[in-house]
């Protein structure tokens, strides 16, 4: 497996491929001034014809640098989910998802492509994530919750089942979401309220 993206976000990746039996050969990254990621090589800007056969995870915690880099990647996209996350079998995960330790995706969930599910969080039955979506730590996502592209969902928030919270949305560390949300909010408290529109991407 390849990396682009030498951050500590990268570290955590590159630990979950690796408990489930796989490892990585080398990361991309934009900075010219990093050599390694631990024991890993870090060889530089991307290369689209460098071992072109191994798949790649874009390993960028932020949600919209990911999507653009993804636009100019040409290898294929894998899959990491820590040996340590509890994954049910009738839930489905998309290409170039992360999901890290203790971590659980529960039956009928689905989780679109280039998402990150940090460690702990928890998505009950019947949820759909979009793709870029950033899922931070200890995050309970109540069934049967929609999630728009590009949303991220601060550390220790809550959302009540049955919810729907639109794209690109910034959701406050330890919020409760008891109400839709629209698209390109920003929510805080308990309950949560709405404090201002984000700027469109």
């Amino acid at each position: 497996m390849l990396l682009y993206g030498a951050s500590g976000h990268a570290q955590v990746v590159k630990d979950a491929i690796q408990t489930s039996g796989e490892s990585v050969n080398a990361i991309f990254d934009d900075n010219p001034d990093l050599i390694k990621l631990d024991d890993t090589p870090v060889i530089g800007l991307y290369k689209s014809d460098y071992e072109s056969n191994q798949k790649i995870i874009i390993s960028i915690g932020d949600n919209l640098i990911r999507k653009k880099v993804v636009s100019k990647v040409k290898h294929g996209f894998g899959i990491a989910i820590h040996a340590s996350a509890i994954v049910s079998k009738y839930a489905t995960i998309d290409e170039g998802t992360v999901v890290l330790p203790g971590a659980v995706v529960n039956a009928g969930s689905s989780i679109g492509k280039h998402c990150i599910v940090n460690t702990n969080a928890v998505i009950e039955h019947d949820c759909e994530l979009q793709d870029y979506i950033h899922i931070s730590p200890n995050v309970t996502l109540c069934a049967n919750i929609f999630i728009g592209e590009g949303t991220h969902i601060g550390a220790g928030a809550t959302i009540i089942p049955g919810r729907s919270i639109g794209k690109w949305c910034v959701i406050g560390a330890g919020s409760v979401i008891t109400q839709d949300i629209p698209d390109f909010s920003m929510v805080v408290g308990v309950p949560g309220k709405i404090i201002r529109t984000l700027i469109k991407s």
